[in-house]
């Protein structure tokens, strides 16, 4: 090379130093010209990877030992056959430029352009093949050298240092060139050719995420043959220094640099394939959610498609246990019947699960076993709370409760099978029950609220049942209670005066219970009293409980668990009733229901009076109840002529006060979208709360 040629090489490798990366990749793009020649890269990965692999190994075996060999397999000798002079070729290539110490960078650009008609994955691949030969036979020499008479007469003619006798820092330095192969061969198999085999029927060429690789990948490629050409130069350079070898400190920097570069590549390219890999899987799952909307869409003559599309059968197994048989079965055993679904995530809650079966299990024999129950639970979904041996565990208690079906394996609910249920029929934590006909028909994608509300008068639990329960029903206590307790039901049967009270002042409830039992003895009606408490606050609900049955202040419902119930039931009302009522009609039922939940997101006390079953029931705050009470006097008269309840009515309406707004607070965010306030009827904005039951 003469003296200009030099200069300009020494230049130009300066400028390819620098930080203008964009003038290096222009350099880097005008040398690839590739003519759609395919060259499968995996028979010259897994070689290079044997002798990485058994020169690793026999570096670190004691003498005397065994190591296990790898060996590759005949049917790769014909690609061989065709890549042998290429690869030779190269190798020559980087053995000529280093021997006559030409310029790094300079060597790299030849060595693309000789390659300039393969793809980037295959330009690396066949240097660091060539390469690999160069490592092999020093290696191998060196390694041999003590006995092997070949391998003696190889080391004298090149005078190569003795591996065996050679200081720390040439071991070292072989160490780091065997470091710094690994990390190529670990960017070539595991980035640049994991990016050309990404399945191109669900990313394209122009997807984001390829596209910034795609565009780092020639670096890559560049930096991968820069760093075989520093790691063939050393060992080129040991030639004729025999044991008065000497180690350049600058060797070392230039291969942590390399490394350096690798690992950087490495590192960005991996998490560009993870972001690839998402977006394959993501529309992996969306070509199967759509797929199941198409399944579910679909008139069938069964139900057990459609069934087998939601319950992913593995290996072809029984995907069902079968609850009061411990057995397994197929998605046979519940063709032609009607299927309730029973959704929920692991956290199904005690009481949850006792109010299903209480309904659940006691319509069985009233319906001739037309229909059965499977549970399908919902685990988490992402990795920051994987399915692991305790949520394995949690799953397993609880379906040893369950007398129904459920799947054998939570994961038998495949991703876009998750995805279907939150989407389509709106599960978000809390538990429905998604009715499907024997035809396969989705008729109701939550009948839990009509069940809680009708239990078997709500068979077979469709959509088009529900509306028609609906519009036989009004507001009236046997709506309310339903048969949250026995006492009410015969208080009604006996036409009595019933009043339904709750809170959690004590204050408010001994004054309002001793003027209450004061006047129902001066009006001479038979009154009974219930307290059912609050939603929330079950320690201090259980001390006012105490407080009631020691000074024998009203009947109540005995444990905590009835007063929940009594709140979820009307919640469930309240999700009932909106999906029938249209968001422009005044429903009264609706306001009631309302209005109830607004008194259970207050503290103070509230009371609901009627007489019987099926007359309106009057209720108001605790503050205008106990006023109205205590001023008896003022409307006995009118009570007389008109009937105790109406009377009450009328004064209570006029001693409210002009409407005061109050809060609706409800679980989840499964709510009704539209909601007016009870007061003023103004819609009321909608907000997430998240609260723990603290008292």
């Amino acid at each position: 090379m003469d003296a200009s040629s030099s200069r300009h090489a020494r230049d130009e490798s300066h400028m390819f130093s620098s930080s203008d990366d964009n003038a290096m990749l222009k350099y880097i793009l005008a040398t690839h010209a590739p003519d759609d020649t395919y060259f499968d890269v995996k028979p010259f990965l897994e070689i290079i990877e044997n002798i990485v692999h058994t020169a690793n190994q026999d570096n670190q075996a004691e003498p005397g030992s065994t190591i296990e060999r790898r060996f590759i397999s005949n049917d790769v000798n014909e690609i061989l056959e065709v890549m042998a002079i290429t690869i030779n070729k190269v190798c020559c290539e980087i053995s000529s430029k280093c021997i006559g110490g030409g310029d790094a960078h300079t060597t790299t650009m030849g060595i693309l352009n000789m390659l300039s008609n393969y793809t980037w994955d295959a330009k690396a691949v066949i240097a660091l093949s060539a390469f690999a030969l160069n490592y092999a036979e020093f290696l191998l020499v060196a390694q041999l050298y003590i006995s092997n008479a070949l391998a003696q007469s190889v080391i004298h003619l090149k005078q190569l240092p003795d591996m065996q006798e050679s200081g720390d820092a040439l071991k070292l330095q072989f160490q780091a060139i065997t470091n710094l192969i690994k990390s190529m061969l670990d960017l070539i198999a595991h980035c640049i050719v994991e990016f050309k085999i990404l399945p191109k029927q669900y990313i394209s060429p122009e997807t984001p995420e390829l596209v910034i690789a795609t565009t780092h990948i020639p670096a890559a490629v560049y930096w991968i043959i820069r760093s075989i050409v520093a790691c063939a130069s050393i060992l080129i350079n040991l030639i004729g220094k025999g044991q008065e070898h000497i180690v350049k400190t600058t060797d070392g920097w230039e291969l942590s640099s390399l490394a350096h570069k690798i690992s950087n590549f490495q590192d960005h390219l991996k998490n560009q394939l993870v972001l690839c890999y998402q977006h394959i899987e993501e529309k992996r799952q969306n070509e199967a959610y759509q797929t199941i909307v198409r399944i579910m869409d679909t008139p069938h003559r069964d139900n057990v498609t459609p069934l087998k599309h939601l319950i992913y059968s593995k290996d072809d197994q029984l995907p069902l246990y079968q609850g009061f048989t411990n057995n397994r079965v197929s998605i046979e055993a519940l063709k032609k019947k009607i299927v309730l679904l029973l959704i929920s995530d692991l956290d199904l809650s005690i009481e949850e699960y006792c109010s299903i079966d209480y309904y659940v299990s006691g319509m069985t024999m009233q319906t001739e076993n037309k229909y059965e129950v499977v549970w399908l639970p919902v685990v988490p979904d992402d990795t920051e709370t994987p399915f692991d041996e305790v949520h394995q565990r949690q799953f397993k208690e609880s379906r040893s409760m369950m007398p129904w079906y459920s799947v054998c394996d939570p994961l038998l609910l495949q991703p876009a099978v998750i995805k279907y249920i939150k989407e389509d029929w709106h599960f978000n934590h809390k538990p429905i029950l998604v009715v499907m006909d024997p035809q396969g028909r989705i008729v109701n994608t939550n009948a839990l609220h009509m069940i809680w509300i009708w239990g078997i008068q709500a068979f077979p639990f469709t959509s088009q049942k529900e509306e028609a329960l609906w519009k036989e029903e009004t507001w009236r206590m046997g709506l309310l209670v339903g048969d949250v307790d026995r006492r009410i039901s015969d208080w009604i049967a006996d036409g009595k005066y019933i009043c339904l009270y709750g809170g959690v002042d004590i204050e408010w409830i001994r004054k309002f219970t001793l003027i209450a039992k004061d006047v129902a003895r001066a009006a001479e009606i038979p009154l009974e009293m219930m307290y059912v408490g609050k939603s929330n606050r079950r320690e201090r609900l259980q001390r006012i409980i105490d407080i009631i049955e020691r000074d024998n202040l009203s009947d109540n419902l005995y444990y905590p668990e009835q007063i929940w119930y009594f709140w979820v039931r009307l919640e469930k009302m309240l999700y009932s009733k909106s999906k029938h009522t249209k968001s422009s009609d005044v429903d009264p039922i609706l306001q009631e229901i309302n209005t109830m939940l607004t008194y259970d997101g207050n503290d103070e006390g509230w009371a609901v009076i009627c007489r019987g079953s099926n007359d309106w029931m009057h209720r108001a705050n605790g503050e205008t109840v106990l006023t109205g009470l205590t001023n008896y006097k003022d409307w006995k008269d009118n009570a007389q002529e008109k009937g105790f309840l109406p009377a009450l009515n009328d004064y209570l309406m006029s001693i409210s006060s002009p409407h005061h707004c109050n809060r609706l607070i409800l679980p989840g965010t499964t709510g009704p979208n539209r909601v007016a306030c009870v007061e003023c009827g103004r819609l009321m904005e909608r907000f997430v709360m998240y609260r723990c039951c603290v008292d």
